[in-house]
């Protein structure tokens, strides 16, 4: 719950400026611990809608996209969350898509941990629209997917599967797996 202070303000205005002390304190920390902790957090605040519009009042859609080229892989793990979460509002998911989302979304396929990549397909299925759609199924994404479908790991595999069978179109899925055939994909299967 967010602090109240003694009657004063509203629910709304405490949340707000408990958010802005935690992007504040994201700002000016030296410590990567505190950094952690403090994105993670953001990225479980950003799974409530009504705190939607104060995150994006601190520009944390920024944070969490300038976060998924981080070499940090926490960083990385916790702002790729929070997109995720940022995703389903449709002012959120304009300004994600129209901020190179796709493309930063789509490189985190590739990182070693399995959370980031389960959110970045996540990510990807709900940044569907119609003019997006063509990029988020292109095909070194479906070659991708139809890889991560063959995986040993059950939760990779079926969310994988989803996103071949909701957004991709049969002549899609044929070319990515006759190309499969082919070619080994550089993309490494992340680590359980």
């Amino acid at each position: 719950m967010f602090p109240r202070r003694g009657g004063s303000g509203s629910q709304g205005s405490d949340r707000f400026e408990y958010l802005q002390a935690l992007v504040t304190e994201f700002q000016d920390t030296d410590s990567q611990e505190a950094k952690e902790q403090v994105l993670a957090n953001l990225a479980n605040f950003s799974y409530d809608p009504a705190n939607y519009e104060h995150l994006r009042r601190l520009q944390v859609p920024d944070l969490f996209l300038d976060m998924l080229t981080e070499d940090q892989e926490n960083l990385v793990e916790y702002g790729m969350g929070g997109l995720c979460n940022l995703c389903l509002d449709k002012v959120n998911k304009a300004y994600i898509l129209q901020n190179r989302g796709v493309e930063l979304v789509t490189g985190c396929l590739s990182s070693p941990r399995e959370e980031t990549v389960l959110s970045a397909i996540t990510a990807l299925m709900y940044l569907v629209t119609p003019a997006a759609r063509s990029q988020i199924t292109a095909p070194p994404v479906v070659e991708c997917m139809v890889r991560f479908s063959l995986s040993e790991n059950k939760r990779l595999s079926n969310l994988a599967e989803v996103f071949l069978q909701d957004y991709c179109s049969p002549e899609q899925l044929e070319r990515a797996r006759s190309l499969q055939e082919h070619s080994a994909l550089g993309i490494p299967l992340p680590r359980d």
